[in-house]
């Protein structure tokens, strides 16, 4: 996801949802989901027909619970209401209430067995599938569930560590096309005026990539990798500028899939829409702000980011909203790298550089893996975001270039489809790279703040010694890392680069040259996430 500014697990006793509510029945596993649902463009309601297929995971499961909105006078006239709950065609009993919904069971299931639920209802979304107008002053319908909204419009369990395939089966008014999550497996003109179309993912998602968008739209086919079909859809008004903006993805999915492993999903397409972010990277389906289309290719960056969510968000999915650096950081980092694989180094060290100076100026002095926010939404800062990337940024450097790229690859495949924290990212990086890690994660991810480096110098020209002091001003305890030096010559065009392993708040080291330096530059190569202070 691109902001448009720019759960924590607990065994035993029980399961708690980053978003205040309890999380359901650890002892079940959504399966699948089937949603059936039908649009209008008389009003904002929805009709629906939710198939939930469940996984008991253990014997004497009499209950269990889905998140969905249902009404209340808090939202108005808006939420869900559910008419019927079936179970092999026998209705059972349920409660909806607190935007939860409790399914009780006849007969408690056999552990490993798989149940599918068929749950009618309707309403009005407060959220998740906004339906509106778009700047033409068209109607579309657009859902966008980051972080918990799906559950406004669609019975689920709300949460990215229970992934489950799922498939839409929208009915709508014929002039609108619809693009959903996976394969399109049908379209059909239905005799009232209406068209029937069916997309299945057949591999998990969490829910807050699973949507679909309905509005009426110019649509091209960019072409394909590996039988992976590419494709843009745009509002028939931006149709020149959408096209050849959005033509750059078959470049960038080209370089993801090289860097980080195969593509896991049915398609890719990218969709102009009315999401609230700057983009949002929905499973095959990415949904770009209207903006974003300019016809001048300048949202390269975005759609690099966007895409490469595909991998790292949507495949690999972080298991607890706090560790949400492992979607963010490394969609922003993977930016960078595509970046620098078509325009250059130059151009990742001023990308580095840029970001740096954002976490400087607007990034909290919180650590990147904060258990203490509340609401999700702060999630979407710097810290998750560049500061991310530049915690990949040093890690490269630390592991070096080769075993970094395979410790990327091997983090990929061994939790594509699935979820994963920090520790599992690091157990990876260290069994790759055959080096201890802990104290780069602890300090960079776990601990607040970054370093801050004074540096002195002084040239003995009778010893010809360069005496360097590095100072961290920051408060608290200080970091360990390496730091680069470029020592440029005063009568040359020569330099050196040097480096030195700094651990202490205060530290001096005498090196030896040959000729008087007239600058000695920190970091001249941007590898180190730091503020230098006078």
């Amino acid at each position: 996801m691109k902001r448009i500014l720019y759960f924590c697990i607990i065994w035993g006793i029980g399961i708690i949802s980053a978003y205040g509510q309890p999380f359901p029945n650890p002892a079940i596993d959504v399966q699948q989901y089937t949603f059936a649902l039908e649009i209008n463009d008389q009003n904002a309601e929805i009709k629906g027909e939710a198939t939930v297929s469940v996984r008991f995971a253990k014997d004497g499961v009499k209950t269990f619970l889905l998140d969905l909105v249902n009404q209340s006078s808090a939202t108005v006239k808006k939420g869900m209401k559910v008419t019927a709950i079936t179970l092999d065609s026998t209705a059972l009993t349920f409660t909806h209430r607190m935007n939860q919904l409790e399914i009780q069971l006849p007969e408690a299931p056999a552990a490993e067995s798989v149940k599918s639920f068929v749950i009618r209802y309707g309403g009005i979304p407060a959220d998740g599938l906004i339906i509106s107008e778009n700047l033409y002053g068209n109607k579309t319908f657009f859902g966008d569930n980051w972080p918990n909204r799906a559950h406004h419009w669609l019975p689920v369990v709300d949460h990215p560590l229970d992934k489950a395939k799922v498939s839409f089966a929208i009915t709508a008014p014929q002039k609108y096309q619809v693009i959903a999550n996976g394969a399109l497996v049908e379209e059909t003109d239905l005799s009232n005026g209406k068209r029937l179309t069916r997309w299945e993912n057949k591999v998990p998602l969490p829910t807050k990539v699973m949507v679909f968008g309905a509005a009426e739209f110019a649509v091209e086919y960019v072409g394909d990798l590996h039988n992976i079909p590419v494709s843009t859809w745009v509002y028939p008004q931006n149709r020149e500028a959408g096209f050849y903006d959005f033509a750059l993805a078959l470049q960038v999915f080209t370089f993801m899939e090289k860097y980080v492993g195969p593509y896991p999903f049915e398609k890719l397409a990218n969709v102009q829409s009315t999401t609230r972010y700057g983009g949002m990277e929905n499973a095959s389906n990415i949904f770009y702000a209207e903006t974003a289309i300019t016809g001048e290719r300048s949202s390269e960056e975005l759609i690099a980011h966007e895409i490469a969510h595909q991998w790292f968000g949507n495949s690999a999915s972080e298991a607890s909203w706090y560790h949400i650096w492992l979607s963010e950081g490394f969609a922003t980092y993977l930016k960078h790298l595509y970046m620098e694989a078509i325009y250059g180094e130059k151009r990742l060290a001023e990308g580095m550089a840029v970001d740096r100076e954002s976490i400087f100026q607007t990034g909290p002095d919180l650590p990147v893996v904060n258990e203490n926010i509340t609401n999700l939404n702060q999630l979407l800062n710097t810290n998750s975001y560049e500061k991310g990337g530049w915690i990949l940024h040093m890690l490269r450097k630390e592991v070096g270039d080769e075993m970094f790229h395979k410790g990327i690859r091997t983090y990929y495949e061994k939790y594509k489809l699935s979820n994963a924290l920090t520790d599992d990212f690091r157990k990876v990086m260290e069994e790759v790279s055959g080096k201890d890690l802990k104290l780069f994660f602890d300090q960079w991810l776990f601990r607040a703040g970054h370093p801050r480096l004074k540096m002195e110098w002084k040239y003995d020209g009778k010893k010809k010694k360069l005496r360097v002091t590095v100072s961290q001003t920051q408060e608290g305890e200080s970091f360990v890392f390496p730091l680069e030096l470029e020592i440029r010559s005063k009568n040359t065009t020569e330099s050196e680069i040097i480096e030195m392993p700094i651990s202490q708040k205060e530290e001096t080291f005498e090196i030896g040259i040959k000729t008087e330096p007239a600058e000695v530059i920190m970091d001249p190569g941007v590898r180190l996430l730091f503020k230098e202070t006078k």
